[in-house]
């Protein structure tokens, strides 16, 4: 049994949705990462050294001994090497799907996160990172509609790609993004939000 150790954001979400897909079995240990004291404990730092969230520890890892993996896109490579699911057999196909993997490590993540503190977190509004932010994840939906305007996924195949993207789209309304101006990351959009892991994935740890 998998031990996932998370809390409700985007980065924690891709890996839920990933062991729904896959269907491994998991527990949930919540790290409310709000309280900025849960992430830091001796327990958790032996997990996580970097006090961030997901991390999961796998009782069966590659040698047969327990293993601690931190880090959300370096756990979906990894749980797709467990598994044999979700990451393209072929060499073409799979680093398409780890470059845009890498895409959202690089610049999705960072920078909605970023466009998500300044619009919804700051106490005040501070003109400079909401443009700075804000025009920089339109810039990145737009490299996203352009990709998928002609094709189905990030990937050949609905990947590990879709899965660490998606959650971040999920809150586009948090960097005030109409989703109607990015037609094609919209049908995407729609289409792995579709997905009944994903639903059940996004909902883990359940809100409230």
């Amino acid at each position: 049994m998998i031990e996932l150790y998370t809390w409700t954001t985007p980065n924690g979400r891709k890996v839920s949705t990933m062991l729904e897909e896959c269907g491994l079995p998991y527990n949930v240990h919540k790290i409310n990462i709000g309280t900025n004291s849960e992430q830091f404990t001796p327990d958790y730092l032996k997990i996580n050294p970097n006090g961030k969230i997901p991390s999961i520890v796998d009782p069966d890892g590659p040698d047969g001994k327990p293993i601690a993996m931190m880090e959300s896109g370096a756990i979906l490579i990894y749980l797709a090497g467990k598994t044999g699911k979700f990451l393209p057999k072929s060499d073409r196909g799979k680093y398409v799907a780890l470059q845009w993997l890498m895409f959202q490590m690089g610049g999705v993540g960072p920078m909605f996160g970023q466009a998500h503190h300044f619009m919804r977190a700051k106490k005040d509004e501070i003109p400079y990172g909401t443009e700075r932010y804000g025009n920089e994840a339109k810039r990145l939906y737009g490299v996203m509609d352009k990709h998928l305007a002609s094709h189905k996924h990030f990937a050949d195949e609905y990947s590990i790609a879709d899965m660490a993207i998606y959650p971040w789209t999920a809150r586009h309304e948090w960097h005030r993004v109409d989703l109607a101006q990015f037609p094609n990351v919209k049908r995407w959009y729609d289409a792995v939000g579709s997905r009944p892991a994903v639903q059940r994935g996004m909902n883990v740890p359940p809100v409230g």
